[in-house]
């Protein structure tokens, strides 16, 4: 189930089983006059151990391989934040910046507290998504910074 909340905000909900991915709600219709709707994603990484890294991106599957398969390197790469547990979608860049930065100044206690109430088994919200795609790239191809 995704909750709906005011100011164009999407947000992952506690048992979303519903097969949702972040590709179904970019896509709109695009026929019959409407025009495809651009969606922004704050959303936050973790390892096993629970380092968290928060981020903004306009595909947030794009992203979450990046940041699974260590593409970048970075901060998330050298601690092999490889699970995503928490994201909203925005319909406009801007509110998915001010979003962004207001978790990012938040003391970590707040941000699992976000976590855990919308996953509190801190699964990986991204699993599932990938199986009809082609392949993810091995970890040994990198992308040049």
């Amino acid at each position: 189930m995704i909750e709906y909340r005011n100011a164009g905000i999407l947000r992952c909900a506690q048992n979303d089983r519903s097969g949702w991915s972040p590709r179904a709600v970019a896509k709109g219709s695009g026929g019959n006059g409407t025009r495809k709707v651009k969606t922004y994603y704050v959303y936050i990484m973790a390892n096993k151990s629970r380092t968290l890294y928060t981020g903004v991106t306009n595909n947030l599957e794009r992203r979450v391989v990046e940041h699974k398969r260590e593409l970048v390197p970075g901060f998330t790469a050298k601690y092999h934040l490889d699970r995503l547990v928490y994201y909203e979608a925005f319909g406009d860049v801007r509110f998915a910046i001010q979003r962004e930065k207001q978790i990012k100044g938040w003391l970590r206690t707040k941000k699992v507290a976000l976590i855990i109430a919308g996953n509190p088994a801190w699964r990986d919200l991204s699993e599932g998504w990938y199986e009809k795609a082609r392949p993810l790239l091995p970890r040994a191809v990198r992308l040049s910074s």
